[in-house]
């Protein structure tokens, strides 16, 4: 049977390549904050582009918040990428001054890479891959990056790094919970094929 994925709209950017990519790999996809659709879904893809507290916002006002801690009580499969991973952490520092509480379902805080160079844009390898069933079969592959900021760590049982100026999370799995700082749907083959391994980590 196909697998159903929300892909849970929140205001949070453009999230075609995200529709296009679920689709490809074989999910029947919708887009939606019904919360109906949200609890029968097998899979819940929280998306996140652009600035940490407007995310928050948008996620609070839609009830998201409350939706993906029953999903994760209830063991269901949630999978945040980009701000949708930062969201999961205590808070962030983004855009300045005192940190902006996040959802803490797992510890850390997100805050500004010190780098040269910032945002991080382009393809890095995640160093210890090899860790994590989501990286099963494409352990040695490179990820799409673009963020300005990032957690250095995490109380999440699974955790994997990659580097730009300085170690920071790169993935994380901790449950029925799947966190990636790095754009799947935007990283080619090796993305499709993580989504792949989350979709089968459904049943």
């Amino acid at each position: 049977m196909t697998a159903t994925v929300a892909v849970l709209d929140y205001g949070s950017g453009n999230v075609h390549s995200v529709l296009r990519m679920l689709t490809r790999v074989g999910a029947q996809v919708t887009l939606t904050a019904d919360p109906d659709v949200v609890r029968r879904a097998d899979g819940l893809y929280v998306p996140g582009v652009g600035n940490f507290h407007a995310c928050m916002r948008g996620l609070l006002e839609v009830g998201g918040d409350a939706l993906i801690r029953q999903r994760l009580a209830d063991t269901a499969p949630v999978l945040g990428v980009c701000v949708g991973h930062q969201i999961l952490f205590d808070g962030s520092t983004e855009p300045a001054g005192e940190p902006l509480p996040g959802l803490g379902v797992v510890n850390g805080l997100v805050s500004r890479l010190q780098a040269p160079v910032v945002p991080h844009m382009g393809w890095s390898l995640v160093t210890d891959a090899a860790e994590l069933p989501m990286f099963d079969g494409i352990a040695d592959q490179r990820f799409y990056f673009v963020h300005s900021y990032a957690a250095t760590d995490s109380s999440a049982a699974q955790i994997a790094h990659a580097e730009h100026g300085q170690p920071f999370v790169a993935a994380l799995q901790d449950g029925a919970l799947w966190g990636t700082q790095f754009h799947p749907e935007k990283s080619g083959d090796a993305g499709a094929a993580l989504l792949r391994n989350w979709i089968q980590s459904f049943n």
